[in-house]
């Protein structure tokens, strides 16, 4: 029996605090980048909230679990798309975001971005692309 690599594509929605849906999809991704599996993430809609900088969450007693993003890369995690009218209808851009990387093992360790910019022609090839698609 062969081994069939499949795409997943985790679609963010929500804001990070509130609910149960962000923390939940950041722990889905965690375990299926461990076991090796091709993950990618979308934030869309208030998932853009998710990833970006500066977050407080003192004032709600909530752990800012934000940084945890940052290690994703460490996890072979290397793409995360960003609907670019979602930042845009929220009044954020690209500089209100984390920056997160990612390592080239192919290019000597050279530092990548992980975040790509899609707006929502590109975010239905994305989906229809992937071979399972989890929306939080």
């Amino acid at each position: 029996m062969s081994s069939v690599i499949k795409q997943f594509l985790y679609v963010n929605r929500k804001a990070p605090y509130g609910t149960v849906y962000a923390l939940e999809s950041l722990e889905v991704v965690l375990i299926g980048a461990a076991f090796e599996q091709d993950v990618r993430l979308l934030f869309m809609d208030d998932g853009v909230f998710q990833i970006t900088k500066g977050q407080d969450t003192a004032d709600i007693g909530m752990k800012n679990f934000s940084p945890t993003y940052g290690a994703l890369g460490d996890y072979d995690v290397k793409y995360m798309y960003v609907c670019k009218q979602s930042l845009e209808e929220r009044g954020l851009t690209v500089d209100d975001l984390l920056d997160l990387k990612w390592e080239d093992e192919d290019e000597d360790w050279a530092e990548k971005d992980s975040i790509i910019l899609v707006d929502r022609e590109e975010m239905k090839s994305l989906m229809t692309d992937a071979d399972v698609v989890l929306s939080f």
